[in-house]
């Protein structure tokens, strides 16, 4: 089975369903078509990318309130051109000061339960207001009134949220704050039905209110602090941890009034004449730069791009870096990782030799010794999982690059059908708790304070020093997988950014993964059909325990990404068809 397309050098392009979208000035991806528009609407009036990307972060978190949420996580990389820097911020909540190591041991039979006993503070409102407030250039108010008109007025419904909520209206059905939005009248919305969110058109335009107030005192920076102060020190904390603790919950108005994002240092490697920025080990950031130091000592173009040995190469540098991901990866005020000897050249060059060119890893191999180069045992390791299969992950993304050269690359996330939304503030308090572990001796264990070890993980690669390829995309633990075939295949294949996108993709599944329960599927590796049979079978010759996803599957994410063309002064910008991601430019 062959997929529609045509060659190009030996290079299989698939035929594209959209074009590469091109501007001089400004671009902008993102994961709904809506906040494209409202960052886009930004850009054009004065604002630079910071500004953008909060304005379609805040409208994602509107748009996509069943993948994300207002209340959830925002890990950031921003790069600034005038100083040619790169900053990251966490955008990453943490467990409330009441919780124990032991607790969920204790008193729920190891299990982090649903519901609000997982909810961290909700970081999403504090990394937006610093970014703007650090980076950028116009007020919370200006930027959030795309986010609050589709709250307030709402928006048509697009297929894929209400695909989502008809699927698990059992779950929406179990708090009836959830109910009262996800399910109007009783019933999932329907495709084009018009979706209001009252009460988080409420929140936002608090926050607006008291940074309106203040401002015109005191300036634009304290009229940020005042939006931010109102969610964490005001009638938004007040409420959302009143009603926490009323349902049973950990969480108090001192954890939220104590909350502060953090800038962490990014981790970086080079591939080429390229320098990628990822995320910190307190995400699975690390596992790309890592993967891509094992790969850049084979000779990937000349494999042939999705030929079975080129997957095969892939999955085994991907399961090697997750194996190390379970085993080190937390947050590093906590735990020691050691994020340096991971990412030495040395240590790349021993886990490559680990790789069989005709075998597969049974399953998630072992860990390896950055010091001594010693395999060890993996920890906290589950049984296989023997469910029907591995559940899509929630999230979504954003990027934009303008004419100044600033570059802004976002993740936000946290889905709203396993913790409630609060009462008549609108917005769930985050449930990424799912991504920590009730063994105190895993790494990313729960602990007072501590922060999960979050999936959701932007990344930025430069050119010369400058911004070149802002990308990410949503889909759990697919995510660094689905992300870094988008990048070889632009950086080594040469595809336009829309093909590399549209291209088809492959998932492992053979490690731990990051959601309560942790599922494990030992060789699993799933294929879009347009890999075709022929590969299927020889990478299943090679040990691989092959599954067919769905055409185009938005299990394979949904990556954005902007690439910048030096020579003629032009940004390219691809956003996937999987999901409802759109780019806009000019």
């Amino acid at each position: 089975m062959r997929s529609a397309g045509f060659w190009v050098h030996g290079v299989h392009i698939m035929a594209g369903k959209r074009m590469t979208i091109m501007g001089t000035r400004h671009v902008v991806a993102a994961g709904h078509y809506l906040a494209a528009h409202a960052a886009f609407e930004i850009l054009e009036a004065g604002g630079n990318a910071i500004d953008a990307g909060v304005a379609a972060g805040l409208a994602i978190g509107v748009l996509q309130t069943d993948k994300v949420n207002i209340g959830g996580v925002a890990p950031q990389i921003i790069y600034t051109a005038k100083d040619r820097k790169v900053h990251s911020i966490d955008g990453l909540g943490v467990w409330p000061a009441a919780v124990t190591p032991d607790y969920f041991q204790k008193n729920h039979g190891s299990k982090i339960p649903q519901g609000v006993l997982r909810c961290v503070v909700p970081a999403a409102p504090d990394a937006w207001i610093t970014a703007l407030s650090r980076f950028g250039t116009m007020s919370f108010g200006e930027v959030a009134e795309a986010a609050i008109r589709f709250a307030r007025e709402g928006f048509p419904m697009h297929p894929m949220m209400s695909k989502f909520i008809s699927e698990r209206v059992d779950m929406y059905t179990r708090w009836p704050s959830s109910k009262k939005v996800f399910l109007p009248k009783g019933r999932p919305p329907q495709v084009g039905q018009v979706f209001v969110q009252a009460e988080l058109a409420g929140t936002l335009q608090y926050m607006a209110d008291e940074e309106r107030r203040v401002a015109r005192r005191k300036g634009r920076k304290a009229g940020l602090q005042a939006a931010r102060d109102a969610f964490y020190k005001g009638d938004i904390a007040k409420a959302v941890t009143k009603w926490i603790a009323g349902q049973g919950g950990l969480m108090r108005y001192d954890d939220f009034a104590r909350f502060k994002v953090n800038f962490e240092p990014t981790v970086k490697s080079r591939f080429g004449d390229l320098e990628l920025h990822a995320c910190g080990p307190w995400s699975q950031g690390p596992v790309l730069p890592m993967a891509l130091n094992i790969l850049k000592g084979f000779d990937l173009k000349a494999m042939g791009h999705n030929t079975p040995q080129y997957i095969h190469t892939l999955v085994e540098a991907l399961k090697l870096a997750y194996a190390d991901r379970h085993q080190y990866f937390g947050d590093p005020k906590f735990v020691k990782v050691p994020m340096a000897g991971l990412m030495s050249q040395r240590y790349a060059d021993w886990r490559r030799a680990q790789i069989r060119g005709d075998r597969a890893f049974p399953g998630m191999p072992p860990a390896g010794n950055p010091k001594t180069l010693q395999e060890v045992a993996s920890i906290c390791m589950p049984p296989p999982t023997l469910h029907e299969g591995p559940k899509p992950g929630d999230t979504s993304y954003l990027c934009v690059m303008d004419r100044f050269g600033n570059a802004f690359s976002a993740t936000p996330s946290d889905g709203s059908d396993k913790t409630p939304l609060i009462p008549g503030v609108g917005i769930l308090c985050s449930g990424r708790g799912t991504q920590s572990w009730s063994d105190p001796s895993h790494p990313s264990s729960v602990a007072p304070g501590k922060r999960p070890r979050l999936t959701p993980n932007p990344a930025l690669a430069l050119k010369g020093g400058k911004a070149y390829m802002p990308f990410g995309t949503p889909g759990g633990d697919v995510q660094v997988q689905a992300m870094i075939q988008v990048f070889l295949n632009i950086n080594v294949f040469g595809m336009a950014v829309q093909d590399a996108v549209e291209a088809p993709r492959f998932a492992s599944y053979s490690f731990p993964g990051s959601f309560e329960p942790h599922d494990y599927f030992p060789a699993r590796l799933n294929l879009e059909p347009a890999m075709g049979d022929a590969t299927g079978k020889a990478l299943a010759a090679m040990g691989h325990d092959v599954y067919w996803w769905d055409d185009m599957t938005s299990t394979a994410g949904s990556v954005c990404t902007i690439v910048k063309d030096f020579r003629n002064g032009v940004l390219h910008g691809g956003a996937d068809p999987r999901r409802p991601a759109y780019v806009l430019g000019w």
